[in-house]
Formats: structure tokens, C-alpha cells, sequence
């Protein structure tokens, strides 16, 4: 299809041409003139049709940071911005995105688990409660570790090759209900330390635990099906 548009195109120039040139009163085109206009005619076609651009024009800020024209990754000439050298980034993003996915799920996991323990630790007593904070501390330590693992391979990840589409998409679903439950991770963390001391805060830490997790199964969820 895109040969014959070409030829379509090619042929409107020449018999363009050639009613101009037959305005020419006493000028008459040779047929090396013609057949060189009609050369650059095809070649400007081509240009244009086959011509990308390497990097999206829209890319979040630490892609931008590390993967833009003038990123960190150009500066140190780690990953030179050539076209071999995109589709090589290309093949890089992909597998961090399924790493990122895999993150997730791990993640979603430990938010079950920890859901579970901090239920339980809620109404547990003695040495219960002891065993129990316990095993609810290395579960926290353990969604950290994976949540932020799995974020930094989202927001490290080379660019795609081109931006994000306009309207509302699963993806920017996705990410606003990143800013939640990372907002909420936060919010989470800090609360878990100021518990010891202030007990009253126990039922906010309960809610925002909640709603970090509610945020976060949503957000895998939008992805998934």
C-alpha cells in the first residue's frame, strides 16, 4: 500500500511538472531534468513517511533525567542515542517491565500477608503480640524492599518509542493509582514508628494501610485484565 502511494504521488509530481514546464513559453525541460525532479520528489517522500524520531516527546521525569538527549546515560556515553542503540533500550525496557510486573505481584503478596498479621496483632496478647509484631516488622521490611524495587524498575526503565496516547488509557489509570498507594507507603511507614509512642494513631495507620492496599491491588489489577 505504501508503494503505491509512493508511485501515486510520484506520478502526480512528473505530470505536475510537465504542465508547468509546458507553460514555459520557448523553455523546453529535457527529460534528465524531469527525471532528476521526479528523483527528489520520491526521495523527499520517502524521508518523510520513514523518518522517526528516536525518543517520545513526553517521558516522565527520571526517564528524562536518565534517557533524554542530553540524559545521564548520553552524557556518560553508556547508551549513545543511535537507532541500534534504541532498539537495544528497546529489549532493556521490556525486561525491566516484566521484572516490574513480577515485583508486583510479590508485592501484592506481602500486602496480604501483612494485612493478615496486623489483624491478628491487633487482638493478640503476651507473648503472642510479641511473636506476632515480630513477623509483622520483617513483613513490612520485606514489602519495602520489594515495593521499592518494583517502583525503581517502573521509573528507571528506558522510554518507549512513542508517548503516551491522549484520553484516558489503563496505563495512566495505572499510574495515578501509583501516586496513591505511594503516597499511602508513606504514610504507612511513618505511622508504624509513631505507634509505640502513640498508641491512638493505631486505627489511621489500620486506614491508610487499607487504603495503600486497596490503591495498589487496583492498580495491578487495571493492567492484568
Amino acid at each position: 500500500m505504501k508503494h503505491i502511494l509512493l508511485g501515486i504521488c510520484l506520478w502526480w509530481g512528473i505530470s505536475s511538472l510537465q504542465a508547468q514546464d509546458s507553460t514555459r513559453a520557448g523553455k523546453p525541460v529535457s527529460a534528465d531534468t524531469l527525471q532528476n525532479e521526479a528523483d527528489a520528489l520520491l526521495a523527499g517522500l520517502i524521508d518523510s513517511t520513514e523518518a522517526q524520531p528516536l525518543l517520545p516527546h513526553k517521558m516522565i521525569f527520571t526517564q528524562r533525567v536518565l534517557w533524554g538527549k542530553k540524559g545521564l546515560m548520553r552524557s556518560l556515553n553508556i547508551a549513545p542515542l543511535t537507532p541500534e542503540g534504541r532498539a537495544h533500550e528497546l529489549k532493556v525496557r521490556r525486561t525491566m517491565l516484566v521484572a516490574h510486573q513480577v515485583g508486583g505481584f510479590v508485592t501484592l503478596a506481602g500486602f496480604i500477608a501483612q494485612g493478615l498479621l496486623g489483624a491478628k496483632l491487633y487482638n493478640a496478647k503476651g507473648q503472642e503480640y510479641v511473636d506476632t509484631k515480630r513477623w509483622h516488622e520483617r513483613s513490612a521490611t520485606l514489602i519495602n524492599i520489594t515495593y521499592g524495587t518494583t517502583l525503581a524498575l517502573a521509573l528507571t526503565s528506558p522510554p518507549p518509542v512513542v508517548g503516551p496516547k491522549r484520553g484516558f488509557t489503563t496505563i495512566k489509570l495505572h499510574k495515578y493509582l501509583a501516586i496513591v498507594h505511594l503516597t499511602g507507603m508513606v504514610a504507612t511507614n511513618i505511622l508504624a514508628h509513631m505507634i509505640d509512642d502513640h498508641p491512638d494513631l493505631k486505627p489511621y495507620h489500620r486506614a491508610v494501610a487499607y487504603t495503600t492496599f486497596g490503591a495498589y491491588a487496583a492498580s495491578i489489577v487495571s493492567l492484568t485484565f
